[in-house]
């Protein structure tokens, strides 16, 4: 592992702790996508939802100070696409039809909750509208860039 050399006593990470740090994440091709580095770092507790679990899994064991670039695959990341999270809707069903655009994101009411579920218009045709459910980064090979700020049992 590079990064600094930790402490004796620092905590890792792992189940039941509060972790503080900034990231980036980064396409394949080294476009940054998501960043913390210019604001607030980010606290989460291992388990809590707020990462992927295979974001998680990829800090397992790293301690205050550590600086690492993980590559994460789409398994472990945002997931496969799906073709079953593409799904073609009536035109008419959409009250500002003519404002669609390929690449736009609309928040849909999701079934059974008071969430909402994003979808980025793929296609819109005089009848129809191609919407893509997929996360955007679904597929995707990522780079986690992360700089361990703290690590505290919870």
């Amino acid at each position: 592992m590079s990064g600094l050399i930790a402490r004796q006593g620092d905590l890792a990470i792992g189940p039941a702790t509060r972790v503080r740090l900034h990231f980036s994440i980064h396409l394949a091709n080294g476009e940054e996508v998501d960043t913390t580095r210019r604001g607030k770092p980010a606290v989460f507790v291992v388990g809590d939802g707020n990462l992927p679990e295979g974001f998680e899994r990829a800090l397992y064991g790293l301690r205050p100070g550590d600086d690492e670039r993980i590559p994460i695959g789409p398994a472990d990341g945002f997931g496969l696409r799906e073709i079953e999270n593409i799904r073609t809707l009536a035109r008419a069903d959409f009250p500002n039809a003519d404002d669609l655009v390929p690449g736009m994101m609309i928040a849909f009411a999701a079934a059974g909750s008071t969430g909402e579920l994003p979808g980025v218009v793929t296609t819109v045709s005089a009848e129809t509208v191609e919407v893509d459910f997929n996360h955007p980064l679904a597929g995707r090979d990522l780079v986690f860039d992360v700089t361990i700020l703290g690590v505290e049992a919870i």
